[in-house]
C-alpha cells in the first residue's frame, strides 16, 4: 500500500506546471515583457521592411473596401432583402475579409487594416509614432482606392443612388447614439486584437498566434450585426473616410466626425483596459 500511495503522490505532482482552467499557467521563468517601442524611430525610414509593411496595409485596406462596399451595394440595390445576403451577409463580408487579410498580412505589417487598431497599439507602445502615422496614411489611401474601384464598377448614378456604402447615423438615432455605438464597437474589436495577439499568451500557448485572425474577424462580424442598424458600422476610420470621399455628399460628411472620434476613443479605452487593468503592466515589479 505504501508503494501505491507513493505512486499516487508522484502522479499528482507529475504535471505540476499544468493549471486549472481559468488560471494563468505562465511564469516568469519562460516569459519576459517585451520592451516598449520607441516613440519616434527615424531609422525605420531607411528600412525596406518599413515600406513593405505600409504597402501591405494599403493593399489589405484596398481589398477590404472593395469586397465589403461591393457587398453593401449588392444588398442596397435589391428590391427585396430576401434576394440578397442581407445584414448577416454584410456582417460576414466585413468579418470574413478581416479574418483573411489579418491572416495574410500579420507577419508583414501586423495586419492592422484600421487606423483605430493602429492607434490603440501605438498607445500601448507596440509600434512607433513614425510607423503608426505611415500605416494610417496607407490605410486611408487604400480605402479611397478600394471605394473608387467600386464606384467605377457601379457607375456614378447607381453608386450615388445606393449611398456609396458611406457611414451615416441612421434615422431615429442621434449623433450621441452613433458615437456611443462606435466607441463600444471599436472597444470590442481592439480589446479582441490585444487579447488575440498578447505576447504572454503566445509564449504560453503556441496555437494562439495561428488562431489570432479568427477571433478578430469574428469580433468584427458580431459588432456589425449589432450596429449596422445604427451607423452602418464604422469602427474603422479608413473605411468611413474612403467611402465618404468617393461618395462625397453633404449628409455623409455631416456625421463623419463620429466615425473618427468614436473609434479612437474606443481604441484608447481598450488599450488602457488591457494594458493597465488586465495585464497590470505599470504595476509589475521590475528586476
Amino acid at each position: 500500500m505504501e508503494g501505491k500511495e507513493e505512486d499516487v503522490k508522484l502522479g499528482a505532482n507529475k504535471f505540476s506546471e499544468r493549471q486549472p482552467i481559468g488560471t494563468s499557467a505562465q511564469t516568469d521563468k519562460d516569459y519576459k515583457e517585451p520592451p516598449a517601442a520607441p516613440f519616434f524611430e527615424p531609422g525605420e525610414l531607411k528600412s525596406w521592411s518599413f515600406y513593405r509593411a505600409g504597402i501591405a496595409e494599403f493593399v489589405a485596406t484596398f481589398l477590404f473596401l472593395y469586397i465589403t462596399v461591393l457587398t453593401v451595394m449588392g444588398v442596397s440595390q435589391s428590391k427585396t432583402k430576401c434576394a440578397t445576403v442581407g445584414i448577416q451577409g454584410i456582417a460576414w463580408a466585413f468579418g470574413g475579409m478581416i479574418f483573411a487579410l489579418v491572416y495574410c498580412t500579420a507577419g508583414i505589417s501586423g495586419g492592422h487594416i484600421n487606423p483605430a487598431v493602429t492607434f490603440g497599439l501605438f498607445l500601448a507602445r507596440k509600434l512607433s509614432l513614425t510607423r503608426a502615422l505611415f500605416y494610417m496614411i496607407m490605410q486611408c489611401l487604400g480605402a479611397i482606392c478600394g471605394a473608387g474601384v467600386v464606384k467605377g464598377f457601379q457607375g456614378d448614378n447607381r453608386y450615388e443612388m445606393l449611398g456609396g456604402g458611406a457611414n451615416v447615423v441612421n434615422h431615429g438615432y442621434t449623433k450621441g447614439d452613433g458615437l456611443g455605438a462606435e466607441i463600444i464597437g471599436t472597444f470590442v474589436l481592439v480589446y479582441t486584437v490585444f487579447s488575440a495577439t498578447d505576447a504572454k499568451r503566445n509564449a504560453r500557448d503556441s496555437h494562439v498566434p495561428i488562431l489570432a485572425p479568427l477571433p478578430i474577424g469574428f469580433a468584427v462580424f458580431l459588432v456589425h450585426l449589432a450596429t449596422i442598424p445604427i451607423t452602418g458600422t464604422g469602427i474603422n476610420p479608413a473605411r468611413s473616410l474612403g467611402a465618404a470621399i468617393i461618395y462625397n455628399k453633404d449628409h455623409a460628411w455631416d456625421d463623419h466626425w463620429v466615425f473618427w472620434v468614436g473609434p479612437f476613443i474606443g481604441a484608447a479605452l481598450a488599450a488602457v483596459y488591457h494594458q493597465i487593468i488586465i495585464r497590470a503592466i505599470p504595476f509589475k515589479t521590475r528586476d
